[in-house]
């Protein structure tokens, strides 16, 4: 285990057009506030479509994570998660679990790590700043190289 105080900056609430894509639009509002990590306490959506990590077919390795994906239309969601930053890219790297109903089908359940998604009507999130410390993902090689938030 790990863990670290964190000291939080700035507070925002941060609405998404209809037909945005999700994760360029959060990307360009990070970048827009100069945020360089935080976390996502939660957040509403409604996705006309989504992409989540997923198969349908039996892996070979069950400790293995999983990079397939699964492609779903017309979901609500509720969904949090942390945002880290790379120095070397200077990108946002986005780490968002979200739970989403077919709304077509009795809103039937799905759960996992959100790969992509179109905002379809609203899309409500919170977003908390930390300033301190860095926030970083670092791929473990002992793990399958899966990017591990850390704290600099």
């Amino acid at each position: 285990m790990r863990s670290h105080e964190l000291t939080l900056g700035r507070s925002f609430g941060v609405t998404f057009d209809h037909g945005e894509d999700f994760y360029p639009a959060l990307a360009e509002f990070c970048r827009s506030h100069d945020i360089r990590g935080g976390y996502i306490p939660s957040f509403i959506a409604g996705f006309s479509h989504v992409d989540l990590v997923g198969t349908c077919d039996q892996l070979k390795n069950p400790a293995a994570p999983v990079w397939s994906r699964v492609h779903l239309r017309n979901v609500e969601a509720f969904g949090a998660g942390t945002l880290a930053y790379d120095p070397e890219t200077g990108q946002i790297q986005p780490h968002i679990h979200v739970a989403v109903g077919l709304k077509e089908y009795s809103a039937t359940g799905h759960t996992s790590h959100l790969l992509g998604a179109h905002v379809q009507f609203l899309t409500e999130m919170l977003v908390i700043e930390v300033t301190h410390p860095r926030i970083r993902r670092t791929p473990d090689p002992d793990l399958f190289d899966v990017p591990l938030l850390q704290f600099e």
